[in-house]
């Protein structure tokens, strides 16, 4: 009985080598909220690749998981912009605003455009001025697939390398 589970172990180890993941420590959880639905719901599991950004650039549209010293459980977010990218909002009538990177409107998986008011167009707003509308190195815009906004950077601000924990995949 015990043959099984230790070959599962080796297969898993030689697949990640072969990946170019060695050093990464892979663990499965489940998903408990709902700002990354419909790519991932509450209840999905995901992979998580702990380590994965010790060998690799963190780009557009990688699902990262981050832990944060104002939360106990990690979060897990998808990266909008990275350092060197522009970003602004553009004012709509009803006093609203759609974020821009570099120059294009952003929009989440189901095509809905990214579209913030109040509180959270005030935080993004403050980092626009604080940085001169670019991101800048070792910082991350991360959002969820909420188009009005979750508890991503719109609640906390641009996130800093350190944060970025692991990689996260279906």
């Amino acid at each position: 009985m015990m043959k099984y589970p230790v070959l599962f172990i080796v297969l898993l180890f030689a697949s990640c080598r072969s990946a170019g993941l060695e050093g990464v420590r892979v663990e499965e959880a489940e998903v408990r909220g709902n700002s990354l639905s419909p790519l991932i719901a509450a209840g999905d599991s995901v992979k998580i690749y702990y380590g994965f950004y010790d060998a690799h650039e963190i780009q557009k549209g990688d699902i990262v998981v981050c832990r944060f010293s104002f939360r106990q459980d990690p979060v897990i977010k998808i990266v909008r912009a990275v350092p060197g990218d522009s970003f602004e909002l553009k004012d709509l009538e009803d006093g609203s605003a759609l974020l821009l990177i570099n120059g294009a409107e952003l929009e989440n998986s189901s095509g809905r455009l990214y579209k913030f008011s109040g509180k959270r167009k005030q935080m993004l707003l403050l980092y626009a001025k604080d940085y001169k509308g670019v991101i800048p190195a070792n910082s991350y815009l991360l959002l969820g697939n909420i188009a009005e906004g979750s508890l991503d950077s719109t609640r906390f601000g641009l996130v800093d390398r350190e944060v970025i924990i692991g990689k996260a995949a279906r």
